[in-house]
């Protein structure tokens, strides 16, 4: 198998792992994604419409159904009067918290079969990747 067809498939499958888990949450996959982003701090409409790749449109209403949820909130930008942040509400920051470490096991396991070092190794490469084509961070441990 290739380089390309080898990456694809496995984006599949991490894709599908993700989506799985949004499913039993009751959210879109988009939705649990901003969950996890915004899990380390608030951020603004048009940082979330970069970090998601999504138009801020988009964004809206994702922030809408989660803000209906109680999930999140919107509250002003202390930097910019006219703007907002959207921050997790307390009941959000646990449930995104559920979601990532739960997602996050769901992941690994997908790699249950490689040795120690080979997942170690795997890390690597598949990090300096994202590094060097510059990807937002969306999934991430908070240590």
């Amino acid at each position: 198998m290739g380089l390309s067809t080898a990456m694809v498939r496995n984006a599949f499958l991490v894709n599908a792992a993700y989506s799985e888990n949004s499913r039993e949450y009751g959210f879109s996959p988009q939705q649990g994604q901003l969950l996890c982003i915004l899990r380390s701090q608030p951020y603004g409409m048009g940082e979330l419409g970069a970090v998601l790749g999504l138009a801020k449109s988009s964004v809206t209403g994702l922030v809408d159904r989660l803000e209906r949820g109680g999930l999140v909130r919107r509250e002003p930008d202390p930097a910019d009067s006219r703007a907002v942040r959207v921050a997790l509400t307390a009941r959000g920051g646990k449930i995104a918290d559920q979601f990532y470490t739960e997602t996050r096991e769901r992941i690994l396991g997908l790699a249950a079969g490689l040795t120690d070092a080979e997942r170690e190794t795997l890390a690597a490469l598949l990090a300096r990747i994202a590094d060097e084509n510059n990807v937002s961070v969306i999934f991430m441990d908070l240590d």
